[in-house]
């Protein structure tokens, strides 16, 4: 069974820095690109970025380019969102999906790309 869950979501202040885990079981991690999205509430979820099986590439949604890095460490199974100068408009609960193909950005950022997800963690950026 797959399954995926993230860590590290909390309150943070604006302006400040969070870093998200993603850690993937029952699968060979290392053969899958993982996607990142994120759901504010009331909207719809929207991508945030990918990064593909050898952690080589990324790709990053534009509210997002330039402050949020995606890595991964194929030796723990574990993808990560590094969140940098945050802002309330990034307060949203953030979810680690898994994709068995690597594509272009425009299928990278499509939802139905991707076959497995986590449950979420609440971001929070609030003074």
């Amino acid at each position: 069974q797959v399954m995926l869950i993230e860590s590290g979501g909390g309150l943070v202040q604006p302006g400040g820095s969070l870093k998200l885990s993603c850690v993937i079981s029952g699968r060979t991690f290392s053969n899958y690109a993982m996607g990142w999205f994120r759901q504010a509430p009331g909207k719809e979820r929207d991508w945030v970025g990918a990064i593909n099986w050898t952690g080589t590439t990324t790709y990053y949604a534009d509210s997002v380019k330039g402050r949020f890095t995606i890595s991964r460490d194929n030796a723990e199974n574990t993808v990560y969102l590094q969140m940098n100068s945050l802002n309330a408009e990034d307060t949203a609960v953030y979810y680690c999906a898994e994709a068995q193909y690597w594509a272009g950005a425009q299928t990278m950022s499509n939802d139905r790309h991707y076959d497995y997800w986590g449950q979420g963690t609440q971001v929070t950026v609030s003074s």
